[in-house]
């Protein structure tokens, strides 16, 4: 199966919209949720030129519709939040995206339901077939990894499959350009290849994303027709090698997602709504730089959660209303921001314009030039074109002869230490530095 024909050059800007737009009180929070006529859907257009500025060419939102609590536990699929307003909003912010050349990735949630959706509601009252919609234990309604809540839906009902595809194509009629499928590790395979073929004959250009965590990832791509998974086996190869000064870890990661992209783009990420932030995760600030460009040098579909561009903090808690600290709300754009902040975001700017202006970097492999515990110099090629990036965690200077990686001579593009030149034929890093070099 082929992507759609931008998605190589998509690189997405994600966010959580029920708190970045400050709309997601819990059900027993003292304050009233927002209303529908606050519109605060439309606070997100505000943020629309930081995307472009930033580079982005995507627009990923978490959940926009009607839920209860977190947005995970849908009410109706059809209706927008009234906490962040209604279908006036989504259709203006679907514009406005489109006007500033942003793609619009929406995020589903099909395995399960909230106790508030309509057909749940119709099951307890013993309505009609009702109760058909969903998995039974015994006399007890299934749920989503023991949350009572969450009402699993049954994926081999022809009803239910038939609702999911109208779902996804309704929403795609109104603008949107793909799809996040959420919790789609638990979701039976044959479901989604029954679901996507029909939603894709009308739609051939929209793009489907399976949340999976680990497990067969191009198995799972391939029975489920998905156009790609979120690769976590990577996000978590990252931080941890740099935490533990171990890059054989990433290194044995990096060669599985070589055999990924011999099939489909992984969407890559650093964080997102459902971790720690990248800032908070790594024990040395310094290394946020290196995560970034490992994000950036690398194949896939690269993700970047908003308020990582600018090193926000916030970790993530095993409990109820755990995730609220990295999923804050954001004011008025521009971030405010300390001098640091300002420089990591630059930093981004640079690397996304490096991608950019070497697109063939979404399907590019990677393999080890120089590989110990704290020195990782590595090749990212497709074909004839190539970069090399060096990284160092260690508290000496590196010094990389580029004979000594098959290279005459090279230009270091971006990196810390010395400034960028040309035609040298040998790099020092400094220690906690990070060099990308082109051969010249």
């Amino acid at each position: 199966m082929s992507s759609p024909g931008w998605v190589p050059h998509a690189i997405w800007w994600q966010i959580y919209p029920l708190g970045f737009v400050g709309a997601h009180p819990w059900p027993d929070s003292a304050s009233p949720p927002p209303g529908p006529e606050q519109h605060r859907l439309r606070r997100v257009i505000d943020w629309l030129d930081h995307a472009v500025e930033l580079g982005a060419s995507g627009l990923a939102l978490g959940p926009v519709f009607a839920a209860r609590s977190h947005g995970y536990d849908t009410t109706d699929h059809y209706r927008i939040d009234p906490r962040l307003g209604d279908d006036g909003d989504f259709d203006e912010l679907i514009e406005q995206a489109h006007r500033r050349g942003l793609r619009v990735l929406l995020d589903g949630v099909f395995h399960h339901v909230g106790t508030d959706f309509g057909r749940y509601r119709d099951a307890l009252r013993g309505a009609g077939d009702a109760a058909a919609w969903f998995r039974r234990h015994g006399d007890r309604f299934e749920t989503f990894e023991g949350h009572d809540d969450l009402i699993a839906l049954d994926h081999d009902n022809p009803e239910v499959i038939a609702y999911t595809v109208d779902v996804l194509t309704h929403w795609l009629r109104r603008g949107a350009d793909g799809w996040r499928l959420d919790a789609a590790y638990a979701v039976p395979d044959r479901f989604w290849a029954r679901v996507l073929p029909d939603v894709r004959r009308s739609h051939p250009d929209a793009w489907f994303v399976g949340e999976v965590i680990h497990g067969d990832y191009t198995g799972i791509v391939q029975a489920a027709a998905f156009d790609s998974v979120t690769q976590y086996e990577l996000w978590k190869a990252i931080w941890s090698s740099l935490n533990d000064a171990n890059f054989y870890e990433l290194d044995w990661a990096l060669q599985r997602h070589n055999g990924f992209l011999a099939t489909f783009p992984p969407m890559t990420f650093i964080g997102n709504h459902d971790v720690t932030r990248i800032a908070s995760r790594l024990d040395n600030r310094r290394h946020v730089e290196h995560a970034v460009v490992l994000l950036l040098t690398i194949g896939g579909i690269p993700s970047i959660y908003a308020g990582d561009e600018a090193g926000y903090l916030g970790v993530k808690e095993e409990r109820f209303g755990g995730d609220d600290a990295v999923r804050p709300e954001f004011g008025t754009a521009p971030m405010a921001a300390d001098d640091d902040a300002v420089d990591l975001v630059r930093l981004h700017q640079h690397l996304i314009g490096v991608r950019r202006r070497h697109p063939w970097l979404h399907a590019a492999t990677t393999s080890a030039l120089r590989l110990t515990n704290t020195h990782y110099v590595y090749e990212t090629r497709y074909g004839d074109d190539a970069l090399v990036v060096a990284l160092n965690v260690d508290d000496a200077p590196l010094p990389v002869p580029l004979s000594e990686l098959g290279w005459a001579s090279g230009r270091v593009i971006a990196g810390s230490g010395a400034p960028p030149s040309d035609h040298i034929t040998h790099v020092e890093l400094p220690p906690h530095g990070w060099q990308i070099i082109e051969p010249t």
